[in-house]
C-alpha cells in the first residue's frame, strides 16, 4: 500500500483540494480530502493521452516510444498502426501489439480501415474486412482507424460500409480523416458513423464539423501544426475536442508531447479544467481506454506536476508503478525484433530523366506548404537543357521521385516547390501511406545516391551533399529503428540539421514534409510510385499542361 499527499485535481468536477490517494494492487483504493488547495504543494492529476498518433512516425518501436513519452506525463496513446500495416499487413499490427505489451503503457491500437490507402499506388499488403474482424478480438484494438477513403463513404462503397458496420457491431468507435470536407458531403460522411476528425486545418471547417456532431482533434505534430488555428474553439467545444500529434519525429518527442499543448492552451487563457479534460477524460471515455482517471477503484495512472501553469511533469505512474521521474524514464531500454518487406534494386540516374514533350507546355508542380499536409498545384515555365527538364534552385523547382520498394519497377518522377534545397538530395522509406521510397533533390546523381543508401539499409532516411552523405537506418519495416530511442533522436537531429544547414532546406521538418508528398488522400497534388495524382479529382494527372491560346 502506498499513499501520496498533494493537491488533487478533479477534472470531472473542476475542483482542486489538498488530500491523499492510497494505492493498493495497482488501483486507487481510497481518496481522502483534507481541505483547500495548498500553495507550494505538488499537483496530482490523471495521466495525459495522445488521441491520435502513428507510433511508427516516431521512428521508434512501441516499447521505445513509450519509454520517451512517459517522461512528459503521457500514460497512453490512441495509436493507428496503418503505417506498418501498409508494409506487412495484419502481421505488422500484431508486431506493434506484441511489442507494446513489453512495457507498462496503455496503447489503444486501431484496426486499419484503409490498407492500401488507395488503388493508385503500390503497397506491401492489404487489410481485408475479415482481417479487421480478427483484429477486433484483441483487447488492445479499440477502434476502427481513420477512414481515409471518404469518397468511398460518400459513394457508399460496399466494402467501406461493411467495415464501418463491423466496427459498430463490435461496439468500436470509428475514426475519420476528411481534410476540407464541408457541407452536405461532410454531413453524409458523419451520418455514416464517422465520429472524429484530426485533419481540420481551418477554424471554419472544424466548427462546421463540431456543429454536425463530430469530435475534433487538435493536431500538433512535426509537420502538420493546427493548434494555433483551432485552439480558440476549445473554450466553447472542449467537451468534444482532444489533443493529438498524428506524426511526431523522435527529436520532437524528446522535447515534449501532449504536456506542451496543455501548457500552451492554459497560457492562452483557456480554462485549465477545459484543457485538462481534452488531454485526459475525453480520449479515455471516447475510446473506452483501460486508463484510470483519478477515481476510487481506477487504475493508478496519474502524474505529479509542479503547478498548472509551468506544468512541469515531475513523476509519471502507470498502474501504481513509477515510470518516469524528473525528466528521466524508468522504463527498460528494450531491443525489439526486426521485421521487414523490402525488395528493390539500386536506382540509376538514367531512370529519372524527364524529357520535354513535343508541344511547348507548362510544367505542373507540387507546391509544399510548410506546417501543413495539404499541397497546392502551380504551373511553371520548365527549365530545359538538351531536351531534358532541369531542376531550378533559383526558382526552387526540384525533382521528386517515388520508387516502389516492394518489387522492381520504374520510378515515378515529378517536380516540387518550397523544399529550398541548394545542393544534394534527401530521401526516405517513410512515405505515407504505402511507404515506398521518396526523394527530392537538385540533381539526378544525388537523388539516386540518397535512394540507394536506403536500399542498402533496407529502410531509413538519408541526405547527400556534394561532399558528404549520411543515413539513419530504419530496419523495422523500413519505418522504425529497434535501437535506443534517445540515440535515434540524436541521430535524427543530426541528419535533420544536415538537410537544413548543409543542403539549405527551408522547411520546419523536411523529412516529415517529404514523407507526406506521396499521401494521395490529402489534396491537392501528390506523387505515388505510379504517377502524379490529383487529390481533388482522385485520379492521375499529367506532368505537362498545354498553354492556353
Amino acid at each position: 500500500m502506498t499513499t501520496f499527499a498533494a493537491n488533487l485535481v478533479n477534472v470531472f468536477d473542476g475542483t482542486i483540494e489538498f488530500g491523499e490517494i492510497t494505492i493498493e494492487n495497482k488501483r486507487i483504493q481510497q481518496i481522502r480530502y483534507f481541505g483547500e488547495e495548498k500553495a507550494g504543494e505538488k499537483y496530482i492529476l490523471p495521466g495525459l493521452i495522445d488521441a491520435h498518433i502513428h507510433v511508427e512516425s516516431s521512428m521508434l518501436t512501441p516499447a521505445q516510444f513509450a519509454r520517451l513519452a512517459v517522461v512528459h506525463g503521457t500514460v497512453g496513446t490512441v495509436s493507428d498502426p496503418h503505417e506498418i500495416a501498409n508494409v506487412l499487413g495484419v502481421d505488422g499490427v500484431k508486431y506493434m501489439i506484441e511489442d507494446g505489451r513489453k512495457v507498462p503503457f496503455k496503447f489503444c491500437f486501431g484496426a486499419p480501415s484503409c490498407v492500401p490507402a488507395t488503388t493508385f499506388e503500390t503497397a506491401g499488403a492489404t487489410v481485408t474486412v475479415d482481417d479487421i474482424a480478427h483484429l477486433f478480438t484483441y483487447r488492445e484494438v479499440g477502434y476502427l482507424a481513420e477512414m481515409m477513403n471518404f469518397p468511398g463513404v460518400l459513394n457508399e462503397d460496399p466494402t467501406v460500409m461493411q467495415k464501418i458496420a463491423l466496427a459498430k457491431a463490435f461496439n468500436k468507435p470509428v475514426d475519420g480523416h476528411a481534410p476540407g470536407l464541408r457541407g452536405a458531403s461532410a454531413k453524409k460522411y458523419i451520418d455514416a458513423g464517422i465520429e472524429t476528425d484530426h485533419e481540420c486545418f481551418t477554424k471554419g471547417e472544424a466548427l462546421e464539423k463540431l456543429k454536425m456532431g463530430m469530435k475534433i482533434l487538435i493536431r500538433e505534430g512535426s509537420a502538420a501544426k493546427n493548434f494555433e488555428e483551432l485552439i480558440p474553439l476549445a473554450d466553447t467545444y472542449y467537451s468534444e475536442m482532444m489533443f493529438c500529434s498524428d506524426d511526431k519525429h523522435p527529436d520532437n518527442l524528446v522535447e515534449g508531447h501532449i504536456n506542451q499543448l496543455v501548457k500552451r492552451a492554459i497560457a492562452k487563457g483557456i480554462d485549465r479544467f477545459k484543457v485538462l479534460r481534452m488531454a485526459t477524460i475525453n480520449p479515455v471515455l471516447h475510446y473506452r481506454m483501460n486508463v484510470g482517471l483519478l477515481r476510487e477503484g481506477d487504475w493508478a495512472d496519474f502524474i505529479l506536476v509542479d503547478n498548472l501553469e509551468n506544468f512541469e511533469v515531475l513523476e509519471t505512474y502507470i498502474e501504481g508503478q513509477k515510470v518516469a521521474e524528473n525528466g528521466t524514464s524508468l522504463m527498460p531500454n528494450l531491443t525489439s525484433d526486426v521485421v521487414n518487406n523490402f525488395n528493390c534494386q539500386p536506382l540509376d540516374p538514367k531512370d529519372i530523366i524527364v524529357t520535354i514533350p513535343a508541344k511547348d507546355n507548362l510544367l505542373r508542380v507540387i507546391q509544399t506548404i510548410d506546417g501543413q499536409l495539404i499541397t497546392k498545384e502551380i504551373l511553371v515555365e520548365p527549365k530545359v537543357f538538351e531536351g531534358k527538364i532541369q531542376t531550378d534552385t533559383e526558382a526552387d523547382i526540384l525533382k521528386v521521385v517515388v520508387y516502389n520498394r516492394y518489387a522492381e519497377g520504374k520510378p515515378a518522377v515529378a517536380f516540387i516547390n518550397n523544399f529550398g534545397l541548394k545542393e544534394g538530395a534527401i530521401a526516405s522509406s517513410v512515405a505515407h501511406d504505402s511507404h515506398n521510397i521518396i526523394a527530392v533533390g537538385v540533381d539526378d546523381e544525388s537523388i539516386c545516391e540518397a535512394v540507394n543508401l536506403i536500399v542498402r539499409e533496407q529502410g531509413g532516411v538519408s541526405a547527400v551533399s556534394n561532399l558528404k552523405k549520411g543515413v539513419l537506418a530504419l530496419p523495422v519495416a523500413g519505418l522504425m529503428s529497434n535501437k535506443d530511442g534517445y540515440e535515434i533522436a540524436e541521430s535524427y537531429t543530426m541528419i535533420d540539421k544536415f538537410a537544413k544547414e548543409q543542403l539549405k532546406s527551408t522547411l520546419i521538418s523536411p523529412f516529415m514534409s517529404l514523407s507526406f508528398m506521396a499521401l494521395l488522400v490529402i489534396p491537392s497534388l501528390k506523387l505515388s510510385d505510379l504517377g502524379l495524382f490529383d487529390g481533388y479529382t482522385f485520379r492521375f494527372t499529367e506532368l505537362f499542361v498545354e498553354r492556353e491560346e
